[in-house]
């Protein structure tokens, strides 16, 4: 065995967890995602679903999607910068900058792309670029590829973000970045205190919207315009894959910023453009998510039912403030037999485990979508109690 493979060999996390029956991942799916799925040919409730809208299963997305594929096929072969920019790829570009009231907005194929790409293609060696201690991975992975310096803030501690940004010169490139709703923890960043600092500074903020949009703000507009801070926020990052019920992401920004990332981001230059299909169901997706704010509605209602059942009967979910529900475990053995258990009672939650918070925060995500029921959450929210008891982690 070659060196690389010999390295490689010693991971064996993911066996020792089969070997006890409770490996979390890879589950096959046999149905369209909804509040409940089919695993292994039956029933289970689904609380692990980033589609707060409960938009993915929605027929009239599929009939645009379907549609899409009469009239470009199953792809564009070949990236935006080339022969891979539909007609169909400029109106949603359009309609995604009039709705954010931004100048212009740029497709990715993923939304990892979009932070992964762009965070170290606009900055440099000689700027700087500042985050969140809890920033999503792909944050995480557009820092550790820039060349600029990096620093990182407290989370969500406004002092400290003062703090760093104090230490930088007063004339250098600075670019803040951090999740609007954090994916783990469910709260929220404090954007209007942010864009106070960041002007007070002269630094530039980004802010990543994937479990806002849809969920937060005017129409779905985000944690930006739920803080009426959507115009002093120069770029806005976005997912398709959550509330929009696709796949894909994107950046909005003035002219000049997108012009200019447009002809020099690479992970947009060189992967092959969104196919017509999601595309199509994007667009759709935005014009219902605006046109029935009662699905935003839904959500929020059983959202609150769900946060009440859990508080009063004792949980720790942190400082949550959105469809997402950390049920702290902080065990990190217990973390997997507990998502094993439930799922086993016919619940899907999943466990998260460092990196994506530290070694004595591991939790059990609890996500929401607007076509859950109060029966369905009733049912979760007793049978996760009672695991948790039996557990002994309350």
């Amino acid at each position: 065995m070659k060196p690389l493979q010999q390295k490689l060999a010693q991971y064996t996390a993911p066996q020792e967890a089969k070997s006890k029956g409770i490996y979390p991942y890879f589950t096959p799916i046999e149905s369209e995602q909804n509040t409940e799925v089919i695993v292994s040919g039956r029933k289970v409730l689904m609380f692990g679903s980033n589609s707060y809208l409960g938009l993915t299963n929605d027929p009239r997305l599929k009939e645009a999607a379907k549609r899409a594929i009469d009239k470009y096929g199953t792809g564009c072969a070949g990236s935006p910068f080339l022969n891979g920019t539909l007609d169909i790829h400029v109106e949603l570009q359009e309609r995604l900058a009039e709705f954010l009231g931004k100048d212009g907005v740029m497709l990715f194929s993923a939304g990892f792309n979009a932070n992964a790409g762009v965070i170290p293609c606009i900055t440099g060696r000689n700027d700087y670029v500042v985050y969140d201690d809890r920033d999503h991975a792909s944050i995480m992975e557009g820092k550790q590829l820039t060349f600029a310096k990096t620093y990182k803030y407290k989370h969500n501690n406004m002092d400290d973000l003062e703090r760093v940004l104090g230490q930088l010169p007063e004339g250098a490139v600075k670019l803040v970045v951090s999740d609007g709703v954090f994916s783990m923890e469910g709260d929220v960043a404090p954007v209007d205190r942010m864009v106070e600092i960041c002007n007070r500074h002269n630094a530039t903020l980004m802010i990543d919207e994937a479990h806002g949009l849809g969920v937060f703000g005017r129409e779905g507009r985000g944690t930006c315009d739920h803080f009426d801070q959507l115009p002093n926020v120069e770029l806005v990052m976005g997912t398709f894959s959550k509330s929009l019920a696709s796949v894909g992401g994107f950046i909005a920004s003035d002219k000049d910023t997108i012009n200019w990332m447009k002809h020099n981001v690479r992970p947009y230059i060189f992967t092959a453009s969104i196919p017509p299909a999601s595309t199509a169901s994007v667009l759709k997706a935005l014009e219902i998510m605006r046109s029935e704010p009662e699905r935003r509605q839904a959500l929020w209602d059983i959202t609150n039912y769900a946060l009440k059942a859990f508080r009063d009967l004792g949980f720790e979910i942190g400082n949550t403030q959105s469809p997402i529900i950390p049920l702290y475990v902080r065990d990190y053995d217990k973390t997997f037999l507990l998502m094993h258990l439930l799922f086993e009672q016919g619940i899907f939650v999943t466990p998260v485990i460092p990196p994506a918070v530290p070694n004595e925060e591991t939790l059990i995500r609890f996500a929401l979508m607007a076509t859950h029921t109060r029966q369905q959450v009733d049912y979760a929210v007793d049978h996760i109690y009672q695991t948790f008891k039996q557990l002994e982690i309350l």
